[in-house]
């Protein structure tokens, strides 16, 4: 009996390192940093390289990020034909702070963090309406990272990041953290200024933006005929 398990046992180990057994790459957790320091999830040697220009205070980004999150991983990152770039396109001080959060938890966290913001946009932005505008002129005379930190709270912003497993001592730091401000503010420095985006979203495969692509539904057709 024994010696008939371990030949099962060999044959079992056999089978596992033939070339058809080896796992294969689940490239929708496969997330890498560029040179400018934005994240890039799926296959590095994709065919097809999406860059999105987005803002989390953008309306036209939060619904383009939830119609799209599980097609474009599901249909175009998952086989390793497409990788996805997001590049931070700040338009105010709410943005910069939930784009600080959405950074914190680094690669493995990133995606999931910005796709709670987006998801739960409405309901933190009417709170930031109104926290600023009973406490403008209190903010207004706070150190500028005291400011950040309360708002950051207030809006319900720090609560999401929280929930996608940063602690809260690391998002406190990440909010204060001067080398991601000056990142950030680079990257959305060069996306208005150097490249132009006409607005948010804006999108661009392999260097060339696309036209009139605001949504997933007029995104989609581009990215199809990309991959073929």
């Amino acid at each position: 009996m024994a010696g008939q398990w371990a030949r099962w046992m060999v044959l079992a180990l056999g089978l596992a390192l033939l070339p058809g057994a080896a796992p294969k790459t689940d490239w929708t957790r496969h997330v890498t940093v560029s040179a400018t320091g934005a994240y890039v999830v799926g296959n590095p040697n994709a065919k097809v390289k999406l860059v999105e220009y987005a803002s989390y205070t953008c309306p036209h980004c939060a619904h383009y990020a939830n119609d799209s999150k599980v097609p474009i991983r599901r249909d175009f990152i998952a086989d390793g034909s497409t990788s996805v770039e997001l590049r931070h396109a700040i338009r105010d001080r709410l943005d910069f702070i939930a784009t600080l959060l959405a950074r914190c938890g680094g690669p493995a966290r990133f995606f999931a963090t910005s796709d709670a913001i987006f998801a739960a946009q409405q309901d933190w932005m009417d709170k930031a309406i109104g926290f600023e505008r009973a406490n403008a002129e209190r903010l207004s005379k706070m150190p500028r990272d005291d400011a950040v930190r309360e708002e950051a709270r207030a809006t319900g912003l720090f609560a999401i990041a929280e929930a996608q497993g940063v602690p809260a001592k690391k998002l406190d730091i990440c909010l204060a953290d001067t080398a991601q401000q000056k990142l950030i503010g680079a990257m959305a420095d060069r996306a208005w200024n150097e490249e132009h985006i006409p607005g948010t979203p804006s999108f661009t495969i392999n260097g060339a933006q696309v036209p009139n692509a605001a949504s997933w539904a007029t995104l989609e057709p581009a990215l199809r005929a990309a991959t073929k």
